[in-house]
């Protein structure tokens, strides 16, 4: 501001007064335009949302769901939907009557697999099905599994069991093993590989199950499912599904 002397005359100090107001005045107003309004300051201060994380597909690998659609894939849309690039089987705001599995129209036999998956809510059991087959007229599966959560009191992650058909666990790994291995309410990456009778399961990079099948009427060639098992409210979450056909060799 231009400083006022007293010498001035009279008429020159009230002129420059009231520039000077006029000034003020101007950038008082400029200055409450530019504030947001009370009611708008939370959606301002909100970050943008973020996409979800991309994944780079590795060489020889295709995608086996493509963050977008259920292309490919056929289920009981009632327990499946789509969330930010996954699939989200199951519920958090009712119990799971069955278990429930979203499949792949198509048949793999030698094959590798991997995909992430994270599991939320008052349940803790899923599955990666694999050389498996439809029960006609029922909602279950039968055939291999890659296990998910906690079964029996234990940690089953990685695990290999036989759904719907001998109904056990065919391999496994230490719980011990596993409690360092899992990420709790985090993504946890699963490897299946499949190779005539060999069998083989990893969890965050570490193996978990080599299985030789020994039994040569086992299927060594189905469909590939997801599952959310029946119990209490439960969402198991997968994502970045890929899978690398191999030979028979």
């Amino acid at each position: 501001m231009k400083p006022v002397f007293v010498h001035e005359p009279l008429d020159t100090f009230f002129t420059l007064q009231t520039n000077n107001m006029k000034k003020i005045t101007f950038l008082a107003a400029m200055a409450t335009a530019c504030l947001p309004l009370p009611h708008l300051t939370p959606l301002l201060s909100q970050e943008p949302a973020k996409a979800p994380a991309s994944k780079q597909l590795e060489e020889g690998f295709e995608w086996l769901f493509n963050g977008k659609s259920f292309d490919g894939w056929e289920g009981n849309l009632d327990w499946f939907r789509l969330e930010d690039g996954a699939i989200v089987a199951g519920s958090l705001e009712k119990k799971i009557p069955h278990n429930e599995f979203l499949c792949t129209k198509e048949k793999f036999a030698d094959f590798e697999l991997k995909l992430e998956v994270k599991l939320r809510g008052q349940g803790d059991n899923a599955g990666v099905q694999f050389r498996t087959v439809r029960i006609p007229n029922n909602t279950e599966v039968s055939g291999y599994q890659c296990d998910v959560g906690r079964a029996w009191n234990r940690n089953v992650w990685g695990c290999l069991y036989d759904e719907s058909r001998r109904n056990k666990m065919l391999a496994d790994t230490s719980d011990e093993n596993l409690k360092k291995w899992v990420k709790q309410n985090d993504w946890n990456e699963l490897t299946i590989k499949a190779v005539g009778n060999r069998i083989e399961l990893g969890l965050n990079g570490h193996p978990t199950v080599t299985y030789i099948e020994e039994d040569a009427k086992i299927a060594k060639e189905g469909i590939i499912g997801l599952q959310i098992h029946s119990g209490p409210p439960t969402e198991a979450l997968y994502r970045h599904i890929r899978i690398k056909r191999l030979s028979g060799k």
